[in-house]
């Protein structure tokens, strides 16, 4: 008799000899409720991200004028607008580093469904933090008199650009990718046993 051998897939690179060995198929319907859920509590962060914000950006010290020149910054003040900025970047930085660790630890949902999720919850938790970061820096250097003319005043941290928001959803994808490519396991260990 004639031995006949079965090619295996060029994906399949642990399959024995006259062993088919299935691909591990995308669970969608399975990870909707758990990624509705990762979406919300990815977004909360965005919370304290914009408190921790409200507190370490540094604010602009100002020179109250007469007239129509309102405040004028005091010489290097305006390298404040960066500083804001910076740290904005660097929170988001941090925050999209653990995002994609926490959610990568969900181990019997990890997939598609999951990381776009989280980068969803990401996106929503960057802008949730821009809002609240400049409402809390609001309400922190409010002035509650009139200054006097040639009054020094600090006015609030300013964020000029919105391009902000990408930090976070960035470096969760980023981190998440990197983890997954790192696993190298066609499941990615989803299956427990």
């Amino acid at each position: 008799m004639s031995e006949q051998r079965t090619e295996q897939p060029a994906w399949s690179a642990l399959a024995l000899e006259g062993v088919r060995v299935e691909r591990p198929k995308v669970v969608v319907k399975a990870d909707l409720l758990p990624a509705v859920s990762v979406v919300s509590f990815v977004a909360l962060l965005g919370i304290p991200v914009g408190w921790l914000w409200s507190l370490l950006a540094p604010p602009q010290r100002m020179r109250v004028m007469g007239g129509q020149a309102g405040e004028l910054p005091l010489q290097l003040e305006s390298w404040h607008r960066f500083d804001a900025l910076a740290v904005f970047l660097l929170l988001g930085l941090a925050a999209g580093i653990a995002v994609g660790v926490v959610v990568w630890l969900l181990r019997e949902r990890r997939g598609p469904v999951i990381l776009v999720a989280a980068v969803l919850g990401s996106v929503v938790s960057a802008w949730l933090a821009m809002q609240m970061g400049l409402s809390f820096a609001g309400s922190r250097y409010a002035i509650t008199e009139p200054p006097e003319v040639g009054a020094v005043v600090e006015a609030a941290p300013v964020l000029e650009t919105g391009w902000a928001v990408l930090a976070q959803p960035l470096t969760t994808a980023l981190v998440y990718g990197m983890l997954a490519i790192w696993n190298s396991r066609d499941d990615l260990g989803r299956r427990l046993g």
